[in-house]
Order: structure tokens, then C-alpha cells, then sequence
């Protein structure tokens, strides 16, 4: 991505804060604050991402600060890697503070197998996975939905999945909210939208999605590895997806009708592309419960291919990776808004919490940690690039403190699509994952050097600066050996 030009004024706080002061433009009701270190805010000035943090803080109702996390990069409205909170009360919700991709998230799955173990295998393992994992911009998925069983996914999210079949009951235990968004309005979502879902469930789409087969091949803390079930040279498996066309259309809609009812609200916005909606109006309850539908929905289609994941390893495995022998460790989700309670300038308050490309990472004690993890906190589960590492984290207090309970969400771009393109051919990244030791299946060869990892920020360098600043804390390091890809 090119310098835009624009020079957003940066107030250094500390080694990984910067502060982006009110006074940098009139229409901004609270601070702008961006987690970064000295590399990284280079490479974060290289883009219009600054510009929009500031965008984000005249927001109506914004409370404390307009937030961005070291993965921060240009996106619709919010950068992603945004973050911000509104007063239920007066406050409002951008569903392009959410985004496109309603509750695209990431889900970690142990086995018991180690990486001498599988190593052998990876092939077939990665031959497997690529059949039981549909793939592919406008794909369909595992399993074709009626009108009214895509009812009850809005409604039931992944209970709705495990009950016929697609996992077990502990699943939903270590899933974020239990794997249901309350509040879902089934009547909210469009004919449109509900078209495009009754095909999509089960699938991984294309663009940053993906299946990763990887090693643990560092642990930075002993006892809050043992609490996730983790350890060195264990092979695990990451899912990463979402709401698929369902969850983008539910965005289209809304984003249309919140542009068309900006003055009929009194709003004046800096970027029409924060078009906003009232949370105590009728239009942003409709909201709201329209992206917790398309929330559900996503919830369900990661236990769909979770389910296709056990299937692959069994097919391979045997018995040493029966689906029961495959525990869950955490799912965990961005692109939602959530209503929690913060304590602001010394009082209670009850916000509307935008994470856009972030991650929840509330620490140990937090009654939202699943009882099992609750000891040493949330685990946060930070994917990196194809050819590097991914990471798992716990919440840290400093994340209740700072930045209403959240952390980024991966490694963050740092250049485009295009330039990606550009940069590298898909046929040299793959035999660059090769020579690796990864074994690459991907559905559309021409799409997959837009995700190489020279595309994307250090993730272990984003990672420390979440770590170091106190929102989360790390736990293990994981390599990939197979990755699927749309």
C-alpha cells in the first residue's frame, strides 16, 4: 500500500502506545490510541488506517478512546484492527465498525498425535482435509439448509450443529458465548441474505480463510499451556472462517440503510462509510439482531468443518484421532459487536463494543472464561501468515483496563492484494511453502499469492506488542505443515 500523504499527528505514551490527540480534528469526541512498536508504526503510517482511527473517534456516543491494535490496516469505515465502544444509551452501531464477514473467527483444535507421528502422512492428511473441507469463493458448503433449518442456525448457532450430529456437547463449552449470539432476529435478515446461506454451511470460502495443520513448536508459558492442553511437538489444527455470503449480505443491507438514514438521524459524518444507526432505535436493534444471526451462522459453520477436520485425521489415523479424541480448545471470534460492561472514568457503564479485525481477550477470574481455563484466562487464538507462525495467548488484566477486553486478531496486511500479486507468482509461493516442508491445497491457484506471507505484517512482532503492553499474554508458538485454502 502507498503513502496516502496524510500526516495523522502521533503522541508517543509509552514503548507500544501512541496517542492520537483529540485536538487533531474538531469533529473527534474522545482520543485516538494505537498499539505499536517503532517498526510497526512505520509501517502502519503507510496507509490510511491513522486517518481512520480518528474517523472513528466522532463517532455519537464514543466512550474513552477510538482503539487500534498492531495489526491495524485500512478497511471499510473502521480500520481493521479497530476498536471502539458507544453508550447503549446515547451511543450508536456501524455495521461497518463490524464488517462484511459477521463473526469471522478462529478455532484451535488438539490432538494427540505428535509431529514424527504425522509428518509421514501430511500429504494424505492434506489430501483428506481438502475433500472433507469445501472450498472456494461462492462455494457450497457440507450441508444444504431449508428455509427453516437456517432458522434455527440464526437462532441456535453451533448447538443447532452439534445436535444433528456435527460434535459434541463440550464443544459449545470452550466456544466464545457458547457459541450463540442472544438477541437473534431471524426476521431482520433479508430474503436476499437468507438465499445466500442455505447453500454456504460448512465451507471455508476463499480470500484469508483457511485450515492449518501445525506443530507446537514453542512454549512460552508452562502452566497456561497445560491448562489449554498443549504442549511442545503436538500437531494441532487452526480453522479460520465466517459467515460466508450470509453474513456479507446481512452487511450490504444494513450499511445501505444506514447510509440512506444519516440525516433523518441529524448525523454529520467525516466518511459516509461510517454510516450509523442508534442503538435505542428500531433500525439498530434490527441491526443487531440481523448480525447475530449472521454471528450464529458462522458459529455453526466452523463446527460443520470442525466435524470435517476429525473426519479427515480419523480417515488417516485411526483410532489414535477418533472425533472424541480431538478436543476443542477455544473458538474465538472478531467482526461483532457486543454489549459488556466497562468500568469508565471511575463508573460502570454499559457499552456497545465494536471489534473490527480484534479479538476478546478478558483475563483469568473474567466469569465469561470457560471454567475450565478460568485460572489463566481466555485463550487467544492469533493466526499469522501461511509460511510463518501462528500464536495462542491467554487475556491479561491490562486488556479489561485499556482496551474493553481486547486484543488483535492476527498479523495484519501491510501490503494489498494487488501488490501481493505483483510481488510473487502463485506458482514461486508455492514451491516456497514446499521447500518448507507445507503441504499447499489450495482451490483457486490464481487467488493464493494475494495471501503470501509477504502480504502480511510479522505476526510475532505483533504478538509482543499485545504481550508487552499487557492485553494478553503468550502462550505457544505454532508452525504450519498443511495448509487448505479457497
Amino acid at each position: 500500500m502507498s503513502d496516502t500523504g496524510v500526516k495523522v499527528p502521533l503522541q508517543r505514551i509509552d514503548a507500544y502506545r501512541w496517542r492520537i490527540p483529540q485536538s487533531y480534528q474538531p469533529e473527534m469526541r474522545v482520543p485516538g490510541i494505537v498499539y505499536a512498536d517503532d517498526v510497526l508504526i512505520e509501517q502502519i503510517r503507510q496507509d490510511n488506517s491513522l486517518q481512520q482511527v480518528a474517523n472513528v473517534a466522532t463517532l455519537p456516543g464514543i466512550v474513552g478512546y477510538s482503539l487500534a491494535m498492531p495489526d491495524i490496516h485500512w478497511g471499510y469505515g473502521f480500520p481493521v484492527g479497530g476498536v471502539a465502544a458507544t453508550d447503549v444509551e446515547t451511543g450508536v452501531v456501524s455495521p461497518g465498525g463490524i464488517g462484511f464477514d459477521i463473526n469471522c473467527g478462529v478455532r484451535l483444535l488438539a490432538t494427540g498425535l505428535s509431529y514424527q507421528e504425522v509428518k509421514g502422512k501430511a500429504d494424505r492428511l492434506a489430501d483428506e482435509l481438502f475433500q472433507h473441507l469445501p472450498s472456494g469463493v461462492g462455494g457450497k458448503g457440507m450441508r444444504s439448509l431449508s428455509e427453516r433449518e437456517l432458522r434455527e442456525v440464526m437462532v441456535r448457532g453451533a448447538a443447532w450443529a452439534v445436535e444433528q450430529g456435527y460434535g459434541f456437547p463440550e464443544d459449545l463449552e470452550v466456544t466464545e458465548e457458547g457459541g450463540c449470539l442472544t438477541g437473534a432476529s431471524p426476521e431482520a435478515v433479508s430474503t436476499t441474505a437468507i438465499q445466500r446461506g442455505v447453500n454456504q454451511l460448512g465451507s471455508l470460502g476463499a480470500g484469508n480463510h483457511f485450515c492449518e495443520v501445525q506443530v507446537v513448536d514453542y512454549i512460552y508459558d508452562e502452566e497456561a499451556a497445560r491448562a489449554l492442553g498443549l504442549y511442545k511437538d503436538q500437531v494441532v489444527t487452526t480453522i479460520h472462517c465466517g459467515s460466508r455470503g450470509f453474513g456479507h449480505q446481512i452487511a450490504e443491507d444494513y450499511i445501505r440503510v444506514a447510509e440512506s438514514k444519516q440525516k433523518d438521524f441529524g448525523f454529520k459524518l467525516v466518511d459516509r462509510q461510517l454510516a450509523c444507526l442508534p442503538l435505542r432505535s428500531d433500525l439498530g436493534k434490527s441491526y443487531l439482531g440481523a448480525m447475530a444471526c449472521g454471528a450464529n451462522f458462522a458459529w455453526a459453520n466452523r463446527q460443520l468443518l470442525m466435524h470435517g477436520v476429525r473426519q479427515a485425521f480419523s480417515r488417516v489415523f485411526g483410532r489414535q484421532a477418533r472425533p472424541a479424541e480431538m478436543p476443542l480448545v477455544y473458538d474465538v471470534c472478531h467482526n461483532i459487536a457486543k454489549i459488556e460492561e466497562y468500568r469508565i472514568n471511575g463508573e460502570l457503564q454499559r457499552v456497545c463494543v465494536h471489534r473490527k479485525g480484534a479479538t476478546r481477550a478478558f483475563p483469568a477470574g473474567h466469569p465469561a472464561v470457560p471454567e475450565k481455563y478460568r485460572a489463566v484466562g481466555q485463550p487467544v487464538l492469533i493466526p499469522g501468515d501461511m509460511g510463518r507462525y501462528s500464536f495462542v495467548l491467554v487475556g491479561a488484566p491490562g486488556s479489561m483496563e485499556q482496551s474493553f477486553g481486547t486484543t488483535c486478531h492476527g498479523a495484519g496486511r501491510q501490503r494489498s492484494r494487488t501488490a501481493a500479486k505483483k510481488a510473487i507468482s502463485s506458482k514461486d509461493l508455492m514451491a516456497q511453502l514446499e521447500a518448507k516442508g507445507i503441504a499447499v491445497r489450495v482451490h483457486s491457484k490464481g487467488l493464493l499469492a494475494e495471501e503470501a506471507p509477504l502480504a502480511y505484517k510479522d505476526a510475532e512482532q505483533v504478538v509482543r506488542v499485545v504481550h508487552n503492553a499487557g492485553l494478553a499474554r503468550l502462550v505457544a508458538r505454532l508452525r504450519p505443515i498443511i495448509v487448505v485454502k479457497g
